[in-house]
């Protein structure tokens, strides 16, 4: 502590006792009691408690007393530069110090300092004036800002181009990174993608691009839970938890996750099948309806024509379409595994396919006027895609080296 005690403690009469005051404070906050730091400053304990407490005015010739307030720490470097910081580069400047050594002093990366010194000289005298610098700053703070998308023409036509192929902004996002890798120009975050194309008056996106979205939807909504399904019985039914842990952690290929998507009126449904490995999609043709004989017999024609190795095992919920599941076993020699009651998250693959194909199958509409080659197109559509999970394959990619090996 850079405070002497004074070794004289006779009384010295009214005198400011500030030295006192600041090293009473300091030994407070480093956890001393009232006696021990008023014996260490060499005050006395009445003195420390008005300190400590504060003092109502009594009388004319007495004034009111603050209570001792800790001493702020000195705050963290900020993400912005500040007032402070910019006056201390202006009066390092004048002193003829390196750019680097302001650097250090501020705590800060030398092109930071290098760019705020470029960005805010004067064009005339070259003088760096920091209020200036800091009002220029307040004025760039508030938003919104003009967004990036906007301004650049050749990534809006990009991303809009993607976006009519149905592409999601994450891979689109992906998509620009790996084809312009030396132009961050053209490189953005997939929430710039939706702040376009939701945010009111931004105008960066065609507004009718939301559509191209796998929601659809023209406004974001929060999640809400959604409603369980009623638990379907299907007797014997060989549950997820007696499955191998070899499907479970999608090292081996061949494991596969089934569904219906139902059209308007509960009439209609198209199957899907994912493949847990490679995320590959194969779409089942239900013209007649979706009986359990109709869905079992499409299952077996449809594995048939994959090689053996490709198909070990299949996962279905808990659906009344799967009634005839153990004929088809029989029939293909594949066994079928089922989640557990309103638990779609135990077949996660085949739950986000579907909500991608209600891109091209929206809800509502009659799925049986759509042809079996219409099916075949739009499975190729999707696998051709790009994948994150896949580090952005695509899920024909990855089965061919499947095939390949």
């Amino acid at each position: 502590m850079d405070f002497e005690v004074r070794k004289d403690r006779a009384p010295q009469g009214p005198r400011k006792l500030t030295r006192e005051r600041e090293a009473y404070s300091r030994l407070m906050q480093q956890g001393f009691s009232n006696r021990e730091a008023c014996r260490i400053i060499g005050i006395d304990e009445r003195t420390g408690q008005k300190w400590r407490n504060g003092r109502r005015p009594t009388g004319s010739q007495r004034k009111a007393l603050l209570p001792l307030r800790a001493a702020a720490e000195p705050s963290r470097p900020s993400r912005y530069l500040r007032e402070a910081d910019r006056i201390h580069i202006a009066d390092r400047l004048r002193e003829k110090a390196a750019l680097r050594t302001i650097a250090a002093e501020l705590g800060r990366s030398p092109s930071t300092i290098s760019r705020e010194i470029k960005r805010n000289c004067h064009p005339g005298s070259g003088a760096y004036r920091p209020y200036a610098a800091q009002a220029r700053a307040d004025a760039r703070r508030p938003r919104p800002k003009p967004g990036k998308i906007g301004q650049n023409s050749e990534l809006r036509d990009f991303i809009q181009d993607h976006l009519g192929r149905k592409w999601s902004p994450e891979q689109i996002c992906q998509a620009l990174r790996n084809q312009f890798p030396q132009r961050p120009e053209m490189h953005v975050v997939h929430e710039t993608v939706y702040q376009a194309l939701y945010v009111q008056g931004r105008g960066e996106l065609r507004r009718e691009l939301t559509k191209a979205l796998r929601q659809g939807r023209a406004w974001r909504k929060p999640h809400r839970r959604a409603t369980a399904r009623q638990p379907r019985s299907a007797t014997p039914m060989v549950m997820i938890s007696e499955r191998p842990a070899e499907v479970g952690d999608r090292a081996v290929p061949g494991h596969w996750e089934g569904d219906l998507i139902i059209g308007k009126d509960g009439i209609s449904a198209i199957g899907t099948l994912v493949e847990r490995a490679t995320r590959y999609v194969m779409l089942l043709h239900l013209p007649n309806g979706r009986a359990a004989e109709q869905v079992r017999d499409a299952l077996v024609t449809t594995v048939q024509t994959l090689p053996g190795h490709l198909v070990r095992s299949l996962t279905w919920d808990q659906g009344a379409e799967m009634a005839a599941h153990g004929s088809f076993t029989l029939a293909t020699d594949i066994p079928v595994y089922f989640c557990d009651p309103a638990s779609p998250w135990q077949r996660g693959s085949n739950e986000n396919t579907n909500g991608l194909l209600r891109q091209y199958f929206p809800k509502g509409t009659d799925l049986r006027a759509h042809a079996p080659e219409h099916l075949a197109a739009v499975a190729a559509e999707l696998n051709s895609r790009p994948r994150k999970t896949l580090d952005w394959e695509t899920p024909a990619e990855r089965l061919h080296k499947l095939l390949a090996a």
